[in-house]
Order: C-alpha cells, then structure tokens, then sequence
C-alpha cells in the first residue's frame, strides 16, 4: 500500500491499524470510522470522474486540486491512477489566539486619503462563525452587512435576505431559529470585529479598520462536534470564497487566523501550494496568522557536521500520545538514535524507507523513514510514540534523540512536535529553537504572514512564530522571497466584539491578523474601487503593506525573522500618486 504518490503520513497511517490510530494524534485525522472511508487531497490533472465507478465521491476544487472521499478498500486505486499526482492527508488546524487601530496608524473616523473605511470592497472571514445578531455586523438601519454566511456545520448558505428576516423579529432567540448559524467560541466574532466592525455599541474607539465592507463568513466545520476543524474544510471555504468574490464582482481581503504544526515549513505541502494558486484567482488578499508557537518549547533545529548532536525532549505526565517529525537534508546521513526515561535505546536504519515498529518500556514507537516526493526534496522520519499494550499513557520523562554524522553536506536539521493546543505545557523540548516556529499555512510563499507585537510598550510578542530565513542569510539571498512574517500588528489585549454584544480584551496572531486583512481592504478600495489602481491586489498589496511598515522598539536590521518589515501603518502604506 506505500506509494510515492502518498505523503509520509498518509502512508503510515494506511499501514497501521485501526486500533493503533485511534491512540495518535494524527493518523486517524481525515478517517470516517462509520463508514470505513478516507478524506484525502489530491493534486490532479485530467478528469477524475472514472473514480466514481469505485464508488469513490469527487469534489472538485479549483486550480487542478480535488477533495476525494475513499472507501479504505479502494486506497490503493489512487497510486494507479494516472491523473492523480499527489495525495495528502488532512490536518487539524488550531485558532491562534492566546486598542490596536492608533497604533497601525489609523484611528477610526479619521480621513485616510478620502473616506476609507472599505466601502466596497468584501473582506472574508474563515473562522469559527460570527455573531451576527452583534451591532458591529450591521448598517445604521440595522440591517446586515453580511452578505453571505456559510456555515459548514450545518451544510446551509444564509444570504443577508434571510438574516435581515432573522433580524427584524427583534428577538435574538428567534432569530436564531431562522438562521441558526452561531459562533460558539466567539473567536470569529472577534476576528471580524478587527477586521471589520462597525463600532456598534462601543462607537468609532472600537471599530474595526474596514468599517464599512461588506462581509462573507465561513463558519468551518467540524468531523465531529468535539474536534477540531481540518485542512480540507479550509480548502472547501476557500473556494467558496474566491467564487462568490468573482460572483459578486468585488475584491475580497481573506482572513485566516489559524494553522498547525506538520510539515516541512517550506511551502511544499499541497495546502500551501493550493493557497498560493487561489491568491491567483480574481482579485484577493490573503492574511494568514504565523501562530502562537514561539514559546511553546515545540521546535529545535541545528546542524550536525562533527561529532553527535543531542537533542533532548521531556515529555510530560498522563501524555495519552506523542509524534515528533525530524526533518533533514536527503543529501546528509547520520544515525538516529533514540533513547527512553528508562535508558532503552533503539538505533534507526534511515536507509531502510517506509514503516518500522519499535518498542521502549511502555511505549510503542511507530517510525516512518520518508524519502523525497514530487514537490519536496528533503527527507522526513516520523516518529508517533503510543502506550504500549493496555497502558494508557506514554513514559514520561526526558528522551534523547542523538544525531550522529555520516556523511553531511549542510548537516541541517529540524524537530517539529505538534500545536502547543493538544500537549500539555510540560512536553517540550529542552533547549527550544524559537525561531523557524512559523504555523502552516502562514508559510506558503504568496500570502501575507502576519505576527503579533505589544502596542503599548512597541515590544515583539514573544508568543508570535518567527520566520524560517535567519538574519544572516538576508543578504545571501532574495529577502523579498524568504522573508516571514511580512510584519507585525497589534497582538496583546486588543479590544474587540464578544458573542454578547459587548467587548472584550483578547491575545493571539489570530487577532493581529484581521488588522492587516482590514488594511488590505483599504488599500483595495482606494486602489480598486476608487480608480487609482485597479491592479492593486495580492502580492502588490503586499509589497505596499511592507513597505509602509514602521520600526518597532529593539528590532534592529528590518527586515528580521521576528517582526519582517517592522510593524503595520495603514497610512504610509498608501502610495503618494505625484
């Protein structure tokens, strides 16, 4: 069942079963255990429709990538089946949270060459729904501004006709039984807050930047009412919204506050690959947080050219699973070895590829030795460490992975455990690597990536992923293309709208991100809407946003992997037409 075509993941999970997936992390994500089916993506040429005959459910994307739902008997029919380059299987993605306007240059109500408040212009937000009874989301007259709600839990398009029926029963119980879309956490609430509130009960001190756009929400949907929501469900709410913006005839500024942790972080994977093909498509931004990962003690990366490298991770108590993905240069070898609390070692053969099963004290080790794949040149080996027999944790205490040299050309490597959201505070690495912390899909190349900084005291926000290019090699090469973060906005104690109609004070990248998509969307309205600039979009908002960003306190030799270009500042952002 191993195929090329797969991903390492994708392949492991296949050959591991049931009973032994259901303890991991990740291998189960995208399995249906009713009906005995897989949800993978797929980057395809051609048409697939031959798949159906195996009763196999084909749902087309856009630009050449498809979503397929599989009966795990007809796994195997993927690898031969011409079409199909690529196959991957979903990840769980995690919100990235943890009086920002004044200090992105921009204070509510105030003139901005002319009036810009995003008249015109459609900001989307992605996320976990919106209260959208909240006065921030509604006209003068009260009506919405929501032009679209899709909520993907409950499978139903509302349009804002039948909002506004919801709206003018004047009861928000019975509203909710006519459109009853509701954002449970309230993290999409506040994110459309930033982004594009109206002020509502709180005035113009808390308006968003694009106060007057008009909105399209997808509340992203769930496999299950407990879990957390995936990589195929983004890619579903993002052709959905590239659509409905090209319907609609409008340019559209795409918030995305979340992410997760697996992968190269390099660009490679078919989600950022799918993302940097739809900012091709009609006349979109799209911000994307880089995550809340830069303290949580979840990466380490080095070089290991003389001698051993000791990389040492503790794991924390009542841990009922763990994975830990090392990733390497395919042209550098060395040994891997790993060692338990207990002294058990085991030594990996990383010339052997595809599945080995191992077994330390209580803990099962399943390791997967990748090899390069289509679109990607390095070498992943994964680890997913499970209770052994009918033990329900894994062994805590610290492990040892020892890197020995072979033969390296660079010798560079990184170690990837997953979202501080599903590991207790306790499990980290020893001596953390801050850097190279960036969530995906805050990597793929044509996005806006977006990190947090403190307003108040103009500190970097520790907590906010730091790029993958490291200071020193800015000169070395093209900084345009490696530079993540773009920049910074405000991340600490921002004020924004609450499922009650009120305000609350909230942290995170996910809600520096909507200021910049905020942003965007002025820039868009007064380049696209107004007529000074009816090609300013996508990596053209981009370089406008960079360019106009200013210095933050401590941050010396911008652009830098902690803060990129410096902070947001709507108002130099904005080209001077001579």
């Amino acid at each position: 069942m191993d195929s090329q075509k797969n991903e390492n993941l994708l392949n492991l999970a296949l050959e591991t079963p049931v009973s032994e997936r259901e303890q991991s992390l990740e291998l189960n994500v995208g399995y249906d255990e009713t009906d005995k089916t897989w949800e993978v993506i797929v980057k395809y040429h051609g048409s697939l429709q031959e798949l159906t005959q195996f009763g196999i459910l084909v749902e087309e994307l856009i630009a050449g990538y498809a979503i397929l739902t599989v009966p795990e008997s007809q796994m195997d029919i993927l690898a031969s089946t011409e079409q199909i380059e690529y196959v991957e299987k979903p990840k769980r993605l995690f919100f990235s949270d943890l009086t920002g306007n004044t200090a992105s240059c921009y204070a509510p109500g105030s003139r901005i060459y002319g009036e810009l408040t995003g008249r015109g212009v459609l900001v989307a937000v992605i996320d976990s729904g919106i209260s959208y009874w909240n006065q921030d989301f509604r006209n003068a007259d009260g009506t919405t501004r929501i032009l679209y709600l899709w909520d993907q839990v409950l499978g139903r398009e509302f349009d804002s006709r039948q909002i506004n029926e919801a709206l003018a029963t004047g009861n928000r119980q019975q509203a909710e039984r006519l459109v009853p879309s509701v954002d449970t956490s309230g993290h999409g609430t506040a994110v459309a807050g930033i982004a594009a509130g109206g002020g509502g009960t709180g005035g113009t001190a808390y308006a968003g930047v694009a106060r007057e756009s008009d909105l399209l929400i997808v509340r992203l949907g769930t496999p299950r009412a407990d879990s957390f929501p995936r990589t195929t469900e983004l890619m579903r709410a993002l052709t959905y919204t590239v659509n409905k913006a090209i319907e609609l005839q409008m340019p559209v500024a795409i918030n995305l506050s979340f992410g997760n942790t697996y992968g190269a972080h390099n660009g490679t994977s078919l989600l950022e690959r799918f993302i940097d093909n739809v900012s091709e498509i009609g006349r979109n931004v799209i911000c994307v947080g880089s995550g809340n990962e830069g303290t949580s003690g979840g990466h380490v990366g080095g070089s290991v050219t003389e001698g051993m490298a000791l990389v040492e991770l503790v794991i924390g108590n009542y841990e009922t699973g763990m994975n830990v993905q090392l990733w390497k240069e395919y042209t550098d070898r060395y040994t891997v070895t790993l060692v338990s609390p207990t002294g058990d070692s085991l030594t990996v053969d990383t010339e052997r590829p595809g599945k080995q099963t191992y077994q330390l004290g209580q803990t099962r080790i399943l390791l997967y030795n990748g090899e390069p794949k289509p679109y990607l040149t390095g070498q992943e080996i994964y680890f997913d460490m499970l209770p052994a027999g009918n033990g329900r944790y894994i062994e805590s205490g610290v492990w040892s992975f020892l890197l020995e040299p072979i033969r390296t050309v660079t010798g560079n490597y990184t170690f990837y455990l997953p979202s501080g959201t599903v590991r207790s505070d306790n499990t980290r690495f020893v001596r953390p690597t801050p850097d190279v912390t960036l969530t995906i899909p805050s990597t793929a190349s044509k996005v806006i990536t977006v990190g947090a900084y403190e307003p108040v005291y103009e500190a970097y926000a520790d907590f906010s992923g730091r790029g993958y290019l490291y200071q020193e090699q800015v000169n070395s090469r093209t900084a345009d293309s490696f530079i993540k973060p773009d920049l910074v906005a405000p991340g600490v104690g921002v004020m924004a709208p609450d499922r009650n109609n009120g305000y609350s004070p909230v942290s995170g990248t996910s809600f520096a991100t909507p200021f910049v998509t905020g942003a965007a969307a002025l820039l868009m309205q007064w380049g696209i809407v107004e007529g000074n600039d009816p090609y300013l979009y996508g990596e053209k908002v981009k370089a406008y946003l960079r360019r106009g960003a200013k210095p933050i306190r401590g941050e010396a030799d911008l652009p830098n992997a902690r803060v990129g270009y410096g902070a947001l500042c709507i108002n130099n952002s904005i080209p001077i037409r001579v």
